[in-house]
């Protein structure tokens, strides 16, 4: 018995054709999709992150670095004020909050945070003050509510405080205001 092949050949040139040709999706850039991977976790490892805000040209970005266990307030302050990390200034990170030194004192109670900076806040820039609450707002707060509804009070000499929220966009505003993302203020 003879076999023809004309038949496979046919339908191999017919696969052939329609790989070539694509499936009709026009090619795209790339586009960002977050910081690199972090690596695997162990199954049953208890793993925490401490979120910390930095900068890139775009804005505020929140930073999920390993640490032992979930930081208060205090901790992330200080991993804030020692600045990114050289992988993270690899990636185009910076901080804009200036040197304060170990200055900056930190209490937390049930849904609020106090700092006390050394500085005139009017002297910080705006997206420092962002980085600063939005850093102490997902700390380990006692309490454990969200970020969004953690009002962080900034102290400065001799003056009433300013009490902020951390926005979803990473952005600092006065908590007595609803979110700019259009929520509503969590409670107070």
């Amino acid at each position: 018995m003879i076999r023809s092949i004309r038949p496979r050949a046919g339908a191999a040139t017919v696969l052939a054709l329609a790989a070539l040709t694509g499936c009709g999706i026009p090619p795209t850039d790339p586009s960002v999709a977050g910081g690199p991977a972090q690596g695997i976790r162990r199954p049953g490892a208890d793993t925490h992150t401490a979120r910390i805000f930095f900068v890139d040209s775009a804005g505020p970005r929140a930073v999920a670095r390993p640490v032992d266990r979930p930081p208060d307030a205090p901790e992330a302050i200080d991993l804030l004020l020692d600045g990114p990390s050289p992988a993270e200034r690899e990636r185009g990170l910076f901080t804009e909050v200036p040197p304060m030194g170990r200055d900056v004192s930190v209490t937390a109670t049930k849904g609020t945070v106090n700092i006390y900076i050394p500085v005139k806040a009017s002297a910080v820039p705006v997206t420092a003050i962002s980085q600063i609450v939005c850093t102490a707002a997902n700390a380990d707060i006692p309490g454990g509510r969200p970020p969004a509804e953690v009002v962080v009070r900034i102290f400065e000499e001799k003056r009433d405080p300013w009490p902020l929220r951390c926005g979803d966009s990473g952005n600092a505003y006065p908590a007595s205001i609803a979110n700019p993302t259009g929520d509503a203020d969590g409670p107070s």
